[in-house]
């Protein structure tokens, strides 16, 4: 999605995509032997029935908060678990406020719903916050999506056995499928570390480094004109923990989509944990500018990329499952420094710099390739599993590209025999080979072995780790290669903050995708 730091358009038409297949009816039939015994057999004790979760009732009222105007009591919703309570969001927070978890009331995010209001480039402080509790359900429809603005914050914080579910109408309704997308429009969080695509057209390079000393990038569009960026490093658009977001990433004009995160010059001080994507019709996140650590990250079945980064974001990733769907789904990760849409200049700094720790990546065949760097941004990979399928794992463009690669270190794949690794735009696949051949105990024909899709197997627990501490100290160090060591780890790590699918199943207790946690209280 590389306009979308430019133009942000609403008002457009409200179509929304959900790719719901035909139901399947299996009959038993009657078909197998019939045996008689004399004496008749022992009896199968009767099974211990599967206890039920009581179908949620309404809450009484939506919560007082402290932005004028409040909630809106919008009636009610009702699903497969129940019917729920309705509590429109305001249009913009004015005020800290908190959205507590009540049992039968669901938040609707309706239209653009903005935290704050910018304050802009040299802006210091927050002036709003707002809190979700964890269990939180919010819901929207078509091109509604949630702003926090430059300078305001958000406190999303579930817990690894609640955690904050963002998703769409129909998700409640009970109508979604394993391939509904493109439901609603998503998350952007917003802040003020700097950016490399400004939006004046006048850029900073290392030449000229205050060229532009308010470098900002913008959404914009026909009634809505957003910036973001600054130059606070340490910028914090708040914390944003255990947390999934569904069914996302409404196209608000052609060729600009929302998907499920968005950040914008999001700094050091933000903190992204514990995320799960599930089905956005584009990126399952993408990162504009700003910096900071993230980690545990499950992105399943994004249409475009898994992982976009661009226009100057320098952030470290760690534990990262990425999953395609059969049928959709473009590269595992697109990563450029400047948007080459844009017609950023390729010296344009702060150039992106993008490291991916412990990561087991699963493509459909015939994505273009796993991995795109492009425009000299810097690419560190250590400790992973590629399960490539038919594509090829690597595509470096550009020699500012490839001279800038930090590193691929313990990587794993089984990549296609033929130009496993490709260079382009002046970039020789040979060069390309070499540069990423030259990390240490990488193997590109690799015979893979994972189980439940992305839980190593005895192939992947014989490879040697690579110590990826020394590239970044947010990495710890460990002793296995792949986002997930064996079968506990996968609930360990990942558990019942996720949610299954026929994509991947996590084993969660909050239970399937397309349904809804129901909490006794």
């Amino acid at each position: 999605m590389k306009n979308f730091q430019r133009t942000l358009i609403m008002g457009c038409s409200l179509v929304a995509l959900a790719g719901c297949g035909a139901d399947e009816i299996v009959s038993p039939g009657t078909s197998g032997d019939v045996i008689i015994n004399n004496p008749a057999p022992t009896p199968t004790p009767t099974p211990t029935p599967t206890p039920t979760q009581s179908l949620v009732t309404p809450a009484a009222g939506c919560p007082t908060i402290a932005t004028a105007g409040g909630l809106v009591d919008a009636s009610t919703i009702s699903g497969p678990t129940g019917t729920y309570r309705v509590c429109q969001l305001p249009a913009r927070f004015t005020s800290t406020d908190t959205l507590p978890y009540i049992r039968g009331l669901v938040y609707q995010i309706n239209g653009r719903v903005e935290v704050g209001a910018d304050r802009g480039f040299s802006s210091t402080g927050t002036t709003v916050t707002l809190t979700i509790e964890p269990g939180v359900i919010l819901f929207a429809q078509q091109d509604s999506y949630l702003v926090v603005n430059r300078g305001n914050a958000i406190q999303s914080n579930g817990t690894a056995d609640r955690p904050i579910i963002w998703t769409s109408r129909d998700n409640i309704q009970g109508v979604a499928s394993d391939n509904s997308q493109q439901q609603w429009g998503g998350v952007v969080l917003l802040g003020r570390a700097p950016v490399s695509d400004c939006s004046t057209g006048v850029f900073n390079t290392t030449a000229n480094p205050t060229a532009n000393p308010t470098c900002e990038g913008r959404l914009e569009g026909a009634a809505v004109a957003t910036p973001f960026g600054g130059a606070n490093a340490a910028d914090s658009s708040g914390s944003f923990r255990f947390n999934q977001i569904r069914f996302s990433g409404f196209e608000l004009a052609p060729n600009n989509e929302l998907q499920s995160l968005t950040t914008g010059g999001a700094g050091s001080g933000t903190t992204i944990e514990n995320l799960v994507s599930f089905n956005s019709s584009d990126d399952g996140v993408e990162f504009f500018g700003g910096g900071f650590n993230a980690r545990n990250f499950a992105i399943i079945g994004a249409s475009d990329d898994s992982l976009d980064v661009d226009t100057g974001a320098i952030v470290n990733l760690d534990t990262v499952i990425a999953v395609q769907r059969s049928t959709t789904g473009d590269r595992l990760i697109e990563l450029d420094s400047p948007n080459v849409a844009d017609r950023t200049p390729s010296n344009a700094i702060p150039q992106t710099r993008f490291q991916v720790n412990n990561f087991t990546f699963v493509t459909r065949d015939g994505a273009p390739q796993v991995v795109q760097a492009r425009g000299g941004a810097a690419l560190g990979l250590t400790n992973g599993v590629i399960n490539a399928g038919t594509n090829h794992c690597f595509q470096i463009d550009e020699p500012t590209t490839l001279a800038a690669i930090i590193g691929v270190d313990s990587v794993v794949g089984d990549c296609p025999a033929t130009d496993p690794i490709r260079g382009g735009a002046g970039v020789t696949n040979a060069d390309a080979a070499a540069r990423i051949n030259g990390g240490t105990n990488n193997n590109l024909a690799f015979a893979i072995t994972l189980t439940n899709g992305v839980v190593n197997g005895t192939g992947e627990t014989g490879r040697t780790a690579f110590n990826a501490n020394t590239r970044a100290t947010f990495f710890p160090t460990r002793t296995f290669v792949g986002a997930i060591q064996n079968a506990a780890a996968l609930t360990t790590i990942f558990g019942n903050w996720t949610c299954n699918s026929s994509i991947q199943n996590f084993g969660s207790a909050t239970g399937a995708c397309t349904s809804l946690p129901v909490y006794p209280a």
